[in-house]
């Protein structure tokens, strides 16, 4: 599958603005036999006056910007095109819970990929008692690890509703799963907490996704978002499989991804620091485009 992804970030600031270092992660990554990135720009008005790019220790592609000008505007915009690749079927290797210890001891590393990264707390992720029954609720002791992750991300799919409204980017995990409500990042981090609370790693996947129009409807350009989602290592023999808890499905060919990281502290978007003393606004806009082949049809 072959897709023209472009995002535009746009903060609107009530005063100008000075000094504004940020850290951008927006650019599609390249996934082996997974997903591959052709072409990719980011890039940003006003020009920074410095800039450079980098991989984090996740190895996520990463653009360091910095402004020293005075400024009460900024779009920072991405452009890519990338092919993911099927995958093939899963045949669920996974070990029982109960062997889950050995097996991670048994992973002598601690590359970016590696288990241990994924267990304990993570800067936006610590221990959530009520979390934690909830995920002990739902495994049972028959049950594989993959199994008990593809549980789980029904459960959350049915026990909560999707609203934009009930939380922010910065609200806890116990605020959303207190309320049963929120967004994929909040559906994502209580997934990822509740695997954990089991010792099953588990990490949170930064990304797009397209979304299909209404029958009928036209597709509205810029409708699509970012989404988040969750990796979960079921084991040496399966390794890392992804699961979107939002729609309760595998990701699959609509899921691209930007980023992998503990949770969402590691791939936000945008980060930095500025000199303000006003309030702005901000508004991102999504677009993923399948590309229509353009070889002739047989005849």
């Amino acid at each position: 599958m072959l897709y023209d992804i472009s995002l535009t970030i746009t903060y609107a600031y009530e005063v100008p603005v000075s000094g504004g270092r940020h850290l951008v992660r927006v650019l599609p990554l390249s996934i082996p036999e997974r997903q591959r990135l052709i072409a990719g720009s980011v890039t940003s008005m006003p020009t920074p006056e410095e800039r450079s790019d980098l991989t984090d220790f996740f190895a996520n592609p990463a653009t360091a910007i910095l402004f020293r000008k005075a400024h009460d505007r900024l779009v920072i915009r991405m452009q890519a095109r990338v092919q993911l690749t099927s995958a093939d079927p899963l045949i669920d290797v996974s070990p029982r819970l109960e062997d889950m210890p050995a097996e991670i001891a048994a992973i002598w590393s601690i590359a970016p990929d590696a288990p241990h990264h994924f267990l304990g707390t993570s800067p936006r992720l610590t221990e959530d008692p009520a979390i934690s029954a909830y995920a002990r609720s739902i495994a049972k002791p028959e049950m594989t690890v993959h199994e008990i992750a593809e549980a789980l991300c029904h459960a959350i799919h049915e026990d909560f509703t999707y609203d934009p409204k009930a939380t922010t980017v910065d609200s806890p995990p116990r605020d959303s799963f207190k309320l049963k409500r929120g967004v994929c990042q909040d559906f994502a981090h209580v997934m990822i907490l509740s695997l954990r609370a089991l010792g099953i790693p588990a990490g949170y996947v930064s990304g797009f996704l397209r979304t299909l129009p209404p029958p009928g409807k036209e597709r509205l350009e810029g409708a699509d978002a970012m989404h988040a989602w969750v990796r979960v290592w079921c084991g040496p023999m399966m390794g890392w499989v992804e699961l979107d808890p939002t729609n309760d499905i595998p990701a699959g060919l609509d899921h691209i991804v930007v980023g992998h990281g503990r949770d969402y502290s590691d791939v936000a978007p945008v980060v930095g620091v500025l000199k303000s003393y006003g309030s702005h606004e901000t508004a991102q806009a999504v677009d993923v485009v399948p590309v229509r082949s353009l070889a002739p049809s047989a005849t």
